[in-house]
């Protein structure tokens, strides 16, 4: 069984569409599981004390969760074109992880949300993928003939999908395919590495 750890910040909702959808996607596959968990909030004031489980939801990732995955789908919504702080904030306790490479070789891709069109998607994408790259996880991209990828006229790039919400929250059929499709390429390709690796 692979697990891919599917880790995602939603402040209204949209990013925590696409996580679920990128579940689907894992579980599509035979022998794969998806876990989903979310990141407390931070308080731009101090680091916010979070209860251990949210009151409605996913619950919240923990360090042991990422360290035991088989792979790993990183959502944050854009803001100024880099990834939320709190999922920023997660990422940043994981330097016993970099020491050790508990993450190193394993698949990884990367998801977002934006409010506008020119919202700054694909550099959030970006951002996520370094301390990832840092990690020396395999970046997962979505393959250029990806047909949803070619005729979307929202969200969607190579580097990973993304959803354009503006008022409208909902996916459509072309972002829920591209989240989909991350997801069943995480899974193949975990499974296809932990095979090798016996």
């Amino acid at each position: 069984m692979a697990k891919i750890l599917i880790i995602y910040y939603s402040r209204n909702g949209s990013t925590a569409k696409m996580a679920r959808q990128i579940a689907r996607g894992v579980e599509s596959v035979a022998g794969a599981e998806a876990i989903v968990r979310t990141v407390p909030e931070v308080s731009a004031l101090c680091e916010k004390v979070a209860d251990a489980i949210p009151a409605s939801g996913e619950p919240y990732a923990s360090l042991q969760e990422l360290e035991n995955c088989d792979g790993l789908a990183l959502g944050s919504p854009t803001h100024f074109g880099n990834m939320a702080a709190s999922l920023k904030h997660f990422i940043d306790g994981t330097s016993a992880m970099w020491f050790s490479g508990a993450l190193s070789g394993k698949p990884a891709g990367v998801f977002t949300s934006t409010g506008s069109m020119h919202g700054g998607q694909e550099t959030t994408l970006l951002s996520m993928m370094l301390p990832l790259m840092h990690h020396g996880m395999l970046m997962m991209s979505l393959p250029c003939n990806e047909i949803a990828l070619r005729e979307t006229i929202s969200g969607g790039t190579p580097y990973g999908p993304s959803h354009r919400s503006e008022t409208d929250s909902e996916l459509t059929d072309h972002e829920k395919r591209l989240c989909w499709v991350l997801g069943q390429r995480l899974a193949k390709t975990a499974l296809a590495l932990k095979t090798i690796a016996v």
